[in-house]
């Protein structure tokens, strides 16, 4: 049965790399009986060339998840029927300037992404609510060396940290605007639970919270 609070809502899930946003995407779409949309991994054409040469290929990568996100944020919108995205396409800046800041995307090309991210955004809504999966980089790091991605297997701490740090400052930015509910997430939760204090989070109708468990049954 579909939540009244959540029903036709369109729930971004967000959160570092590993932290676990495709398995949680996967599980409220069933509970909630809504379509998901992951992020592109196996048929991303760029992926393995980045992790590879990143410094060539860090604006191409982007501008490929980009383009793949606002299809999918658009289908998400003009369908009417709400979703669950697993990681949203405002994200997508926080990568952008962690490979600028490591010198992997040139001022020149940051700048053209900026532009453009700032048109595509004149066509776009914002997420009903942004579920934020709160990890540290140490445990992004693990979970990213547990799941063994062959091209995943050289990322650096320090870009985890560079990212952890972006995701701090984009949360306190969207909160503005978009309600975000904060889930500690260093270990994992019932869907159920999950469901349950999204549900009281989202219909408080602030603009940023902190999740807050009941005691887990059993």
């Amino acid at each position: 049965m579909k939540s009244p609070s959540l029903q036709q809502t369109f729930i971004g899930i967000a959160g570092l790399i590993g932290a676990g946003k495709s398995t949680l995407a996967t599980a409220l779409g069933q509970t909630l009986d809504m379509p998901v949309y992951y992020e592109p991994v196996d048929d991303n054409v760029y992926l393995a060339d980045f992790y590879t040469d990143p410094s060539k290929f860090g604006f191409a990568m982007q501008i490929y998840l980009l383009n793949r996100r606002f299809q999918q944020h658009q289908e998400i919108i003009w369908r009417g029927e709400g979703g669950v995205q697993d990681r949203t396409i405002y994200e997508d800046s926080i990568f952008a300037k962690t490979l600028m800041q490591q010198g992997m995307i040139d001022q020149r090309d940051y700048e053209t992404y900026l532009q453009l991210f700032k048109h595509m955004s004149h066509f776009m809504c914002r997420p009903s609510v942004i579920i934020y999966l709160d990890i540290s980089p140490e445990s992004s790091l693990k979970r990213i060396q547990m799941r063994a991605r062959d091209v995943e297997a050289g990322v650096p701490i320090e870009y985890l940290r560079l990212l952890h740090q972006g995701y701090e400052e984009f949360i306190e930015d969207i909160s503005r605007s978009t309600p975000v509910i904060r889930v500690p997430w260093e270990e994992f939760r019932d869907t159920s639970e999950v469901v349950e204090v999204v549900e009281e989070a989202f219909a408080r109708e602030s603009f940023i919270r902190d999740a807050v468990w009941r005691p887990t049954i059993g």
